[in-house]
């Protein structure tokens, strides 16, 4: 089993954190965020850093114990610094534009696909190839990117969609003309 659980977290000065009825409540300057503890689990904070404590050693509790500190961290990194994707468009006439509160993407269809912009996040496009996705939680940041990246994959053989900025893509070789 992984003791991730076990470690304390080290909460940053710019954050504030209030722990009341299994409700740790976190204040940075992205924003804030709450998080419900389950009730068998214990969480205190003492000289900036949190703990978290299981009731037993059994097999669901230990990996209760991991997933709610990782949670706790993201949520403490998220209103400190905040969470960031970059998503890349690579293709001849596509493009991303932001219109009012929707994402405007061009991607050789017969049709502009709008994706409204959840809340919570916040989208730019520098260039038209080039979109950055920004918010406090970090799920709902790689959920939007994996949603916008969903309308067209990039495929291995022109290496055309839209991509993750770092992400390689495999190239395939062509048919072979005999």
């Amino acid at each position: 089993m992984s003791k991730i659980g076990k470690k304390a977290i080290k909460i940053p000065k710019t954050v504030k954190i209030k722990v009341e009825n299994n409700i740790v409540a976190f204040e940075g300057p992205k924003g804030k965020a709450n998080y419900t503890v389950p009730d068998r689990f214990n969480v205190t904070f003492k000289d900036d850093l949190l703990y978290v404590k299981r009731p037993s050693d059994s097999k669901e509790d230990k990996a209760f114990h991991g997933l709610i500190r990782s949670s706790l961290n993201n949520i403490a990194i998220g209103v400190s610094e905040g969470y960031k994707k970059d998503l890349e468009i690579v293709g001849v006439g596509y493009r991303a534009q932001i219109k009012g509160k929707a994402l405007n993407l061009q991607l050789g269809f017969t049709h502009p696909i709008d994706y409204e912009i959840p809340e919570g996040i916040t989208i730019e496009t520098p260039t038209q190839n080039i979109i950055i996705i920004k918010g406090i939680d970090k799920h709902k940041v790689g959920q939007v990117a994996s949603d916008i990246r969903s309308y067209y994959p990039p495929e291995p053989y022109k290496g055309k969609g839209i991509k993750y900025l770092n992400e390689v893509i495999r190239r395939k070789a062509g048919k072979a003309v005999a």
